[in-house]
């Protein structure tokens, strides 16, 4: 976990075992206790709860002890097949994420006596969530020996820091939506749906908050040493005069959030950042976007509320730094080494380049300069020695494995999502901005069925590890069933043309 990476939630599992009155509770708290060992070995931070659920009280008790204990997570094990109604209560008044698991039977002689029928019992619980409404966690296995139930507990936690995390952000936007990039349009209802709160603001607050922060000159020197030192004591700035411009801009963000955080623990920015921006401010804000989001606190561009709000739970996923990309532009051959090998299930077709202006953070590109944006130097300053366009953090993105994802609101809001694992080629993407090919297994089918298919925006949220496991139950864990992945050739898209597939 990097150490800049704050704003998320720690979680902290609590671990109730039950057991139906038919079967001896004795057999529950034996096993509960091998799993209590497995997840000490795991590392997984826990509180077992010293409640066996056998009735409505012993819920009510569980309960109790879980909030006095810190638990902010719950694993309900089905230690024997456990009594349905008083588990799924319990769950179903638990006020965070839930997973379900169950014990398998251990050997021959457990089979003799002291069998537990786990296995028949998960059934009916998973009945009795559907009568209650519950949504859990399930594991692709749920029937396991301890070790096992650990390892997907240790999973879980993952999957739970998102939720817990998506349920408590506040997304704070600063300025309209721009006409050209409609495709960032965010129908609110949904983030409300989803727990999230959101605070919408002009440009001209955004503009006030930097004219005010202009009075922290402590805050605002120490920043310019952080970035001096992140920027190589000048050797990766060519621009030294701008720092104390970006340096008060970022302490304009940060007294934002902690002056408008309200009932909330956690924040994502997603803040208008051009044409008007530049020529009001003075300089190009991706720097400044780039160092909080490597911090954990989002900043997207382009007022890109859901962007922020799926860069967010990628940060909650791999507790690292992440970026927001444009899926942006296909590979020429002549980029490529002759002698590439591409990763399994790639085709050329199949790759593409992440790019965006400047808003990855240092941790997460091979080099790193502040330079100028030569898009909006050429619309702004004509093409001219750069005055108002400097503030991007350019390089190619850190090779390695990635996940692209997004959950987006379409027009009417309705919610869904896609993850797409691959992975960051160490190739010189021979172009501007913070840049890089990626490799996704066939990727050249998910844009066209998926992205394309189903109206994703350009935007993608980008994080620099393997999280479609943990982002997909995460997804579903919050309510959204229609999430996207790639599928190899054999597995064609709902509607997608057969014979061109097969003939191709």
């Amino acid at each position: 976990m990097s150490s800049q990476v704050t704003n998320i939630p720690e979680v902290k599992l609590g671990v109730v075992g039950v057991s139906r009155d038919c079967f001896p509770a004795s057999l529950t708290r034996k096993r509960l206790s091998a799993l209590a060992d497995c997840l000490k070995k795991e590392k997984v931070p826990a509180h077992i709860c010293p409640v066996v659920v056998e009735n409505e009280k012993d819920s009510l008790a569980a309960l109790a002890d879980l909030a006095k204990g810190g638990a902010n997570a719950l694993l309900a094990y089905l230690g024997n097949f456990g009594p349905e109604g008083p588990t799924t209560m319990m769950m179903q008044a638990f006020p965070g994420p839930v997973m379900v698991a169950a014990a398998a039977e251990e050997d021959r002689k457990v089979l003799a006596g002291d069998r537990g029928d786990a296995l028949c019992g998960l059934l009916n619980n998973s009945y009795n969530q559907k009568l209650r409404g519950i949504r859990s966690f399930i594991p692709q296995y749920p029937v396991g020996l301890p070790k096992k139930i650990a390892s997907q507990a240790a999973d879980f936690v993952d999957i739970a820091r998102v939720v817990i995390g998506v349920r408590n952000l506040k997304l704070f936007g600063f300025g309209p939506r721009p006409q050209d990039f409609m495709a960032c349009n965010a129908p609110l209802k949904p983030f409300y749906d989803l727990g999230v709160e959101v605070m919408e603001n002009s440009e001209l607050d955004l503009l006030l908050c930097y004219q005010e922060a202009a009075s922290e000159k402590k805050w605002i020197a120490e920043i310019i040493q952080a970035m001096n030192a992140q920027l190589g004591n000048g050797k990766y700035n060519p621009y030294p005069e701008i720092l104390p411009k970006l340096a008060q801009f970022e302490v304009a963000l940060l007294k934002y959030k902690e002056a408008n955080l309200g009932a909330r623990k956690y924040a994502a920015f997603a803040n208008k950042c051009w044409p008007a921006f530049e020529s009001a401010f003075g300089f190009v804000p991706c720097y400044v976007n780039s160092r909080l989001t490597g911090r954990g606190i989002p900043v997207s561009c382009e007022v890109d509320l859901y962007g922020a709000l799926s860069e967010y739970m990628c940060v909650c996923a791999t507790r690292k730094a992440v970026t927001l990309l444009d899926i942006n532009n296909s590979v020429p051959d002549d980029v490529l080494p002759k002698k590439l090998k591409l990763p399994q299930g790639v085709a050329k077709r199949d790759l593409f380049m992440g790019f965006h202006c400047g808003n990855t953070c240092c941790e997460c590109l091979e080099k790193c300069r502040l330079k100028y944006h030569i898009i909006m130097n050429r619309g702004l300053e004509g093409g001219k020695k750069p005055e108002i366009t400097i503030g991007t953090l350019e390089g190619q993105l850190r090779h390695g494995p990635t996940t692209f994802f997004r959950l987006q609101a379409d027009p009417t809001g309705k919610l869904s999502a896609y993850a797409a694992e691959g992975e960051i080629l160490d190739i010189d993407p021979c172009t501007f901005g913070g840049t890089g090919v990626v490799a996704i297994p066939d990727f050249a089918r998910f844009y066209r069925h998926i992205l394309i298919g189903k109206g994703f925006p350009h935007h993608s949220a980008v994080a620099f590890a393997h999280a479609g496991k943990i982002l997909f139950e995460a997804t579903k864990l919050l309510g959204i069933d229609d999430i996207g992945i790639p599928l190899p050739k054999h597995l064609p898209y709902p509607g997608e043309n057969l014979f061109a597939l097969f003939g191709d």
